[in-house]
């Protein structure tokens, strides 16, 4: 698969598909629905993402270090689901995340400190009717470091969101997870050649050295 995808991946270059967008002058950490109802696999619709938050644990500590904003969202609904839409008919088990839910609250690994909002969403984007976009033109922030699940879902939908409304979306690769391999490694590239740069966690690490020092 590794092989097929990379064969794509250089079809698409050769057809003016997948420059680098590279990094802006100023980033900001969103860690997407890494919630406990989906990081548990003991739980329906969750999953073993040990690692994964385990490294994004390496990503919050240098950006809490030098001062980069972190952004978390979380899944979560009205008792009544009624703004879940269609949604929560699509996917029933989104119905188990509701406001105030132990399955809604980001997990204790990658507890949010107090300046860090936590935007609760309703939807695969992270920007489809929230105040995230607002929130980073507020302050200026160009680059979007993502991290989070799900890698075909969630994410992919943010990278999409992130892209049109103006940000260089970065993704960090060992920060990422889903639920199956093959539509991880679909994903990753996909939006790799479209909407985002995916790259190495210990390039993200030593960019966001080099923003500690200018």
């Amino acid at each position: 698969m590794d092989r097929a995808l990379g064969e794509i991946m250089e079809y698409y270059r050769t057809q003016g598909i997948g420059e680098e967008l590279g990094f802006g002058k100023s980033p900001a950490v969103l860690v997407v629905d890494f919630q406990k109802g989906l990081t548990d696999p003991g739980l329906p619709a969750g999953a073993d993402m040990d690692e994964e938050i385990e490294h994004t644990s390496e990503l919050l500590k240098k950006a809490r270090e030098i001062d980069v904003p972190v952004i978390f969202t979380v899944i979560a609904y009205h008792p009544t689901l009624k703004d879940g839409g269609l949604l929560v008919k699509k996917v029933p088990v989104l119905g188990n995340y509701k406001t105030g839910s132990p399955l809604s609250e980001v997990d204790s690994r990658l507890q949010p400190q107090s300046s860090e909002p936590v935007i609760e969403k309703k939807y695969g984007s992270s920007f489809f009717g929230t105040p995230l976009a607002s929130l980073l033109t507020s302050q200026g922030l160009d680059t979007l470091i993502v991290a989070g699940c799900i890698t075909s879902g969630c994410i992919r939908a943010t990278a999409v969101d992130a892209l049109q409304h103006g940000f260089r979306t970065v993704i960090p690769r060992e920060c990422v997870a889903d639920r199956s391999q093959i539509p991880h490694q679909v994903a990753l590239m996909d939006m790799n050649a479209r909407y985002a740069d995916v790259m190495s966690l210990e390039r993200v690490l030593s960019y966001l050295e080099e923003f500690q020092g200018s």
